[in-house]
């Protein structure tokens, strides 16, 4: 099973403040534990939403699709990172969240979001998720180590 740790943006991600060095060190210490439980797949921060764009669908064809620009309003629907993690059950990533660290800076108020990922199998056989077998799309074949304390 795997999972996503959303990392909620803040006004200070947005406005492109960089975390203090004391943040940086909890996210590699809790980084490490999950790299030594072999349970991390990969983790990173986002540029502020003024760096990117977003596409609007409005149909299926191409003309039918609008690029808008960042930044984007209301900093709290947006991300500033993730951590991909892939565990043997649902309570393991749980616990694992749980030892999460403040994301914010100074310890001010933040929030993560797990979300579980779907695996090829979620979608049943067809030629199509064959397709997307092939291209590597699949979950790796990782076992994780029980939870370290």
């Amino acid at each position: 099973m795997r999972f996503m740790i959303i990392v909620k943006a803040t006004p200070d991600s947005e406005a492109g403040v960089m975390p203090p060095d004391t943040l940086l060190a909890e996210m590699a210490d809790y980084h490490e534990q999950l790299a030594k439980a072999g349970v991390l797949l990969d983790g990173s921060g986002l540029q502020p939403s003024a760096k990117g764009w977003r596409i609007r669908y409005n149909g299926k064809k191409p003309d039918e699709r609008t690029l808008i620009d960042g930044p984007f309003a209301e900093s709290k629907e947006l991300i500033a990172g993730y951590t991909l993690i892939q565990v043997r059950t649902r309570a393991e990533a749980l616990e694992w969240t749980r030892r999460f660290p403040n994301p914010s800076i100074d310890g001010k108020q933040g929030e993560i979001e797990v979300r579980q990922l779907f695996e090829l199998e979620d979608f049943g056989p067809s030629e199509t998720v064959e397709r997307f077998r092939d291209m590597g799309m699949a979950a790796p074949a990782q076992v994780s180590s029980p939870l370290q304390p």
